[in-house]
């Protein structure tokens, strides 16, 4: 290959001006250049739009589902939590009448369930039978505590006893006894089944719920304080028979598929195109690479090698993937395959969110959005370094803050409240809260909490942020003066080629 350059001379530079030059053209130059129509850029903004109408319509069914798992939630607080009123704080018990109420008042109602609720809630039945109501509770090894003589002597491996309640065989709460002092934990799980309704006003299948109920008596800390929280984890399966006269759900069902399948075609095409244009980009960069060694003996620096790989082209690439592996998880939601709607909404969620800001791309063939975009990428490293020294400045506070402040403020109790906290400051959110709520504590944690707070409102609020907005500040004012143009030796040696480009060949790098 060094021999061509050497023997091929002008011939060959002109070819790779002309090919670096084409390669770096956006859709609409090699259509004013050659009258190659826009394909991709044709296909992208198809994929948007499809996109953002599975994104629209898997929504609106997400949140008929959350709203469903929510309203049970709360409906389940209030049958199974005896006095339980929709409030913030913890849910607790003090006294041992308390806790054994609280037991018999939840078993009693799962008992009676069908009588009391004003849901279609009902037990799972295996077999025909209705499933137990279970009750575990975990404890440390019988051993002696002895609290007033603060002597003890235990054994720390954990024990767990369950008994079975069904609704059809008597039961005795006696029976089951509970040693407060060894008592780690108690959980009382529950089998309900609901159906979602509402569903069907929108032509869609109903779905059949299949709730696990959990709820926890917790005394890990033996402070004389139990905690009692309820937890609801949930199957969505296809109900047995559901006969809906005058729906039209079936029709919908096949639309919904026939969209996502349409949405993986598109982006499977999409991403082939991507994929294509990024491999070009690579062989382009070696014959490149290898005409400026043998000619001027030099390598390609890293900035210079990554002027070959598109970066909205990798964008696309992932935002595909992310769509059709989305999709596909979407398809076996709707056939009832799947429940986890987490997974999906997440993944589907991110690709939405990279295919608009793959948007910003066409904005850029335009002069005055180009500024903006080349300011971005240009402050971009300058911003990251800066953020990374925020960071540990930031960081630095939260360790303080935790230790020093956790056992006087509840916002600064763990780590991960005290980092909430400090961001609200930064916008200014907590900051009379926390002042007033450490008033009443002792003077050295007083004046301390003064200056720990007043210094962080200094230095982000007037300092970190002032600084992080005049970094690109400055970079736009740098490249708005060069008129939106930064060149760079590549580019440079791509202006030399002047003349109209000859017809395409097979060689030539594939469209971005």
């Amino acid at each position: 290959m060094a021999s061509e350059w050497v023997v091929s001379g002008n011939n060959s530079e002109f070819e790779l001006r002309r090919k670096l030059k084409y390669f770096f053209m956006n859709p609409c130059e090699k259509y004013r250049t050659r009258g190659r129509k826009p394909w991709k850029l044709t296909l992208q903004l198809i994929k948007i739009t499809i996109i953002t109408i599975q994104f629209v319509w898997f929504g609106l069914s997400n949140e008929m589902n959350v709203i469903f798992r929510g309203e049970n939630l709360t409906s389940f607080k209030h049958l199974f939590l005896k006095n339980y009123q929709e409030r913030k704080g913890i849910y607790a018990l003090y006294m041992k009448q308390e806790v054994h109420a609280h037991i018999d008042y939840i078993i009693m109602r799962y008992l009676t369930l069908r009588s009391v609720t004003v849901g279609n809630h009902a037990f799972q039945r295996i077999n025909g039978t209705d499933t137990p109501l279970i009750l575990c509770q975990r404890f440390y090894t019988p051993e002696n505590i002895s609290p007033e003589n603060q002597t003890l002597s235990i054994d720390p491996n954990v024990q767990t006893e369950c008994v079975y309640i069904y609704s059809t065989k008597p039961f005795n709460i006696t029976d089951f006894t509970l040693d407060f002092k060894r008592l780690l934990s108690l959980e009382v799980r529950m089998k309900i089944k609901a159906i979602n309704l509402q569903t069907v006003r929108h032509d869609e299948l109903p779905d059949c719920y299949n709730f696990g109920v959990t709820v926890v008596f917790d005394n890990s800390a033996h402070s004389g304080r139990i905690k009692v929280s309820l937890h609801s984890g949930v199957q969505i399966s296809v109900c047995a028979h559901a006969d809906i006269s005058g729906s039209n759900a079936v029709s919908h069902f096949l639309l919904m598929v026939l969209l996502d399948l349409l949405v993986i075609m598109v982006c499977s095409l999409s991403l082939v195109l991507c994929t294509r244009s990024v491999i070009a980009g690579m062989r382009l960069l070696t014959e490149y690479a290898e005409f400026i060694s043998v000619k001027w003996g030099k390598s390609l620096s890293s900035l210079e090698r990554m002027e070959f790989i598109n970066g909205w082209n990798i964008l696309i690439i992932i935002s595909d993937t992310l769509t059709v592996t989305a999709s596909t998880l979407k398809i076996c939601i709707l056939a009832k395959v799947l429940s986890n709607y987490t997974i999906c909404s997440i993944l589907l969620g991110t690709a939405t969110l990279l295919v608009w800001i793959g948007v910003l791309r066409y904005l850029g063939f335009f002069q005055k959005y180009n500024i903006l975009i080349l300011t971005m990428r240009a402050a971009l490293p300058s911003a990251l370094r800066f953020s990374l020294c925020a960071v540990m400045i930031y960081l630095s506070y939260c360790f303080c803050g935790w230790i020093v402040l956790g056992p006087h403020h509840e916002n600064f109790r763990t780590f991960h409240t005290t980092a909430y906290c400090l961001l609200s400051m930064i916008n200014g959110d907590e900051v009379y809260s926390t002042f007033t709520k450490l008033r009443e504590r002792s003077a050295l944690v007083w004046s301390f909490s003064r200056f720990y707070i007043y210094s962080f409102v200094s230095i982000f609020t007037y300092m970190v942020l002032s600084l992080f907005i005049a970094i690109i500040t400055d970079t736009y004012d740098l490249i708005k003066k060069q008129d939106g143009q930064v060149f760079s030796d590549l580019q440079k040696f791509m202006t030399e080629y002047r003349d109209a480009p000859a017809p395409e060949t097979d060689t030539d790098a594939r469209a971005k």
